[in-house]
């Protein structure tokens, strides 16, 4: 999956943002913080439950955006 939470705040990190990255890591997916939005790989069942954990508290963090994109991948990272 890939996810971009807004508002945008570029002097501080805003707790929504780290609401969305304490999910991943405690979800145990892989992650990859990009410029413009944060990867994460898992097993299926495992991004589904952090997918719906994410949307949840960042939104409780005070997110008015949460931007996410999710894609199966194949065994070798292509697709399927």
């Amino acid at each position: 999956m890939e996810f971009t939470t807004e508002p945008f705040e570029l002097d501080t990190f805003p707790e929504h943002a780290a609401a969305a990255r304490k999910v991943v890591d405690e979800a145990g997916l892989d992650v990859l913080v990009g410029p413009f939005g944060t990867g994460a790989e898992g097993e299926a069942e495992q991004v589904l439950a952090a997918v719906t954990r994410l949307l949840r508290e960042t939104l409780d963090a005070g997110a008015t955006r949460i931007s996410v994109q999710v894609s199966l991948l194949g065994e070798e990272g292509g697709t399927p």
